[in-house]
């Protein structure tokens, strides 16, 4: 409730600047998904399942006046799940935005997307991982912002700031992919005073020059990941949200069939100091024998001096994995990788296949699988969570 006040706030600009009202255009869609999640092993924990049906809806809303100068854009997000923390709804987005000439300003609920490589994104900081959604961190909350954009002769210019922090949501009771002790976000606790209400604060600079495209970033906030401390007397955590200083730094560079990527963030709190590395390059094999399939080949080194520390568990890895694209009329896709511990015997493997069928059905596949994860990574409470998924998707 909290949010959505907020976010009508923000919104309200818009019924003063829409006076003007030339070239109405507005569009609406919806996107019903129906999954079945199936684990391969028995829960380590208490509670939890074999089998795990969803239902989740996605609708959308956009519109546009003022020859394209205002409009407002809605995306909604509602799941029903037999875990209670993943039956949850979300504003994935919900803003009002004013363009001219070079300028944009946009206030309200948005998701704000930065990086380049395929296995991790490092500098993606601006919004809140949905984690009770996807394990790989691609999910986001919508973030309430202010966002103020330039572009000109020397880049664009990207400046946020963000008065309300959401807090992660972790799987409940009856959920997989959690820690033996169940986690309230409710009861995780602020470096800042302010707590949710402090001051979120980001800018970023990104341009394309030749062959390269480059993005610069700085946050100063509320660490959208917590903070796990081992307390030595009663031998629990103590889980807290640190104030984060953060720079960030992105590249990618196309040579011919080569596409170099390149993520790197230096992070600094009160609990510790943090350099991360994503780097790695992919080659693509286009049209093979005329068939117009492309076959994509990908690999990256992964580093976090947070050693065992690092949640993800990616603090000296190898990524390796292959894009399979057959650019048929059915947008038939494959993606399949395996991420190497370089220092212990912990393994991931993940394929992910998508389908279109008729103008208004998609199928989706996903598997996650861990192997030989070493107790002392965080990654050790999922071992036995390696699961498939299939997910029908239907648009209106």
């Amino acid at each position: 409730q909290i949010i959505s006040t907020f976010v009508f706030l923000l919104l309200s600009p818009a019924f003063i600047f829409a006076q003007k009202k030339s070239n109405l255009y507005q569009e609406f869609d919806l996107e019903v998904k129906a999954d079945y999640r199936f684990f391969f092993k028995d829960g380590l924990y208490e509670g939890q399942h074999l089998h795990y049906p969803s239902l989740a809806i996605e609708p959308e809303y956009f519109l546009e006046w003022a020859d394209g100068q205002q409009r407002i854009h809605f995306a909604g997000f509602a799941r029903l799940d037999r875990d209670e923390q993943r039956t949850h709804w979300d504003i994935r987005e919900l803003y009002w935005q004013w363009v001219k000439n070079e300028w944009e300003l946009s206030l309200g609920a948005k998701k704000i997307f930065w990086g380049v490589t395929e296995s991790v994104h490092l500098v993606d900081i601006i919004n809140q991982t949905d984690f009770v959604e996807s394990f790989d961190g691609e999910q986001k909350l919508g973030q309430p912002m202010a966002h103020l954009s330039y572009s000109g002769k020397y880049g664009t210019f990207d400046f946020f700031a963000m008065p309300y922090f959401r807090k992660r949501v972790f799987p409940g009771w009856e959920g997989r992919l959690r820690t033996p002790f169940l986690i309230n976000e409710d009861a995780i606790g602020f470096e800042a005073e302010a707590e949710e209400w402090h001051p979120d604060l980001a800018f970023r600079w990104s341009n394309s020059v030749s062959i390269f495209d480059m993005g610069l970033s700085y946050f100063y906030g509320n660490g959208r990941e917590p903070v796990f401390q081992a307390d030595p007397e009663s031998g629990n955590f103590d889980i807290f949200y640190p104030l984060n200083h953060q720079i960030g730094v992105d590249l990618q560079a196309i040579t011919g069939a080569w596409l170099w990527k390149l993520e790197s963030i230096y992070r600094h709190n009160s609990v510790q100091n943090m350099f991360a590395l994503a780097s790695g390059v992919e080659y693509t094999f286009s049209n093979i024998k005329d068939s117009g399939i492309d076959i994509g080949l990908i690999g990256e080194y992964l580093f976090d001096n947070r050693d065992e520390l690092a949640l993800s568990g990616l603090d000296n890895d190898l990524f390796v994995g292959s894009r399979l694209a057959f650019n048929d009329v059915q947008s038939t896709e494959f993606l399949i990788g395996g991420i190497f511990d370089l220092n212990r015997s912990s393994k991931l493997f993940s394929v992910e296949a998508s389908r279109r069928f008729g103008e208004s059905w998609k199928l989706e596949i996903e598997t996650r699988l861990f192997s030989n994860i070493d107790q002392e990574e965080f990654l050790y409470f999922l071992r036995d969570d390696g699961f498939i998924q299939a997910r029908l998707s239907k648009f209106f």
